[in-house]
């Protein structure tokens, strides 16, 4: 595979985050789509909720950049018939063992998001996770509704912030001085898992998703939490009925997007 500049570094830096992880305790909990009770709060969770909604089964799906393949044994679970792909191969290699240890075939390949390999209106479902920060989000979107079937579902969960907000968080005093202070306090001291290249999605890649998705339905989450404080739950639930209180500045306030609709082809 021809790799640029910058899927380069992306390889270097998660073959180091692969070797990090013990394979034999990279297990798989079930609760987010079995447990009756949801985590409202919570953007991943709510995604779940959705796509639990809906009947999966022996439906074709695909798990873009799937890191260590907990997405793609969730959705296999739900019955849906997956493949899923990812740069790094070191990930696909944690991924595979962990498909293989809960008892599901899935169809993992070493792909680029910018270039894909499935044939054209193919997949009923396509699910995008903390991926489209670390790709050229126009050329992954052209690929990914190449391969989406003609009403097919999307859900996108990304990190996000609105262009106005990047530039205060660019600020000589937000980056130099208040930011390795939210590092320490947000991560609890450890290493963020944040690579040289990516960059979070703006109200002009919104837009862009919106236009390939017309019926999409926009929500955000996060005015403090990931940014200046923990991700702990009762700090998300409050954090959470905020940015539901100011809805309409969730395009403002929001650091995360989760875009659900049908493709419009």
């Amino acid at each position: 595979m021809e790799l640029n500049d910058r899927q380069v570094r992306e390889l270097d830096y998660h073959r180091e985050h692969a070797a990090s992880r013990d394979r034999i305790a990279t297990k798989i909990s079930y609760g987010i789509v079995s447990d009756p009770v949801r985590r409202w709060w919570n953007a991943y969770w709510s995604i779940y909720t959705i796509l639990l909604s809906m009947n999966w089964k022996e439906k074709k799906a695909l798990v873009v950049g799937c890191g260590f393949g907990q997405d793609a044994v969730f959705l296999s679970k739900m019955g849906a018939d997956v493949s899923a792909f990812d740069l790094s191969p070191d990930m696909l290699s944690v991924a595979r063992d962990v498909a293989n240890r809960a008892g599901f075939a899935i169809d993992f390949r070493q792909l680029a998001a910018e270039k894909l390999d499935y044939p054209s209106d193919f997949f009923d479902l396509i699910f995008v996770r903390d991926i489209l920060h670390h790709c050229d989000i126009p050329k992954s979107m052209a690929e990914l509704v190449r391969v989406s079937r003609p009403g097919a579902f999307v859900v996108v969960d990304e990190m996000y912030t609105h262009s106005s907000v990047q530039k205060l968080r660019m600020s000589r005093f937000v980056s130099k001085w208040l930011y390795p202070k939210m590092v320490r306090i947000i991560y609890s001291g450890q290493k963020p898992y944040i690579t040289e290249d990516e960059r979070k999605l703006t109200q002009h890649d919104a837009r862009l998703l919106r236009q390939l998705v017309p019926d999409a339905r926009c929500d955000y989450f996060n005015v403090f939490v990931n940014r200046i404080l923990p991700d702990k739950d009762l700090l998300c639930k409050i954090d959470r009925i905020l940015i539901v209180l100011l809805r309409p500045l969730g395009g403002m306030l929001g650091g995360r997007l989760v875009l659900t609709g049908r493709v419009g082809k």
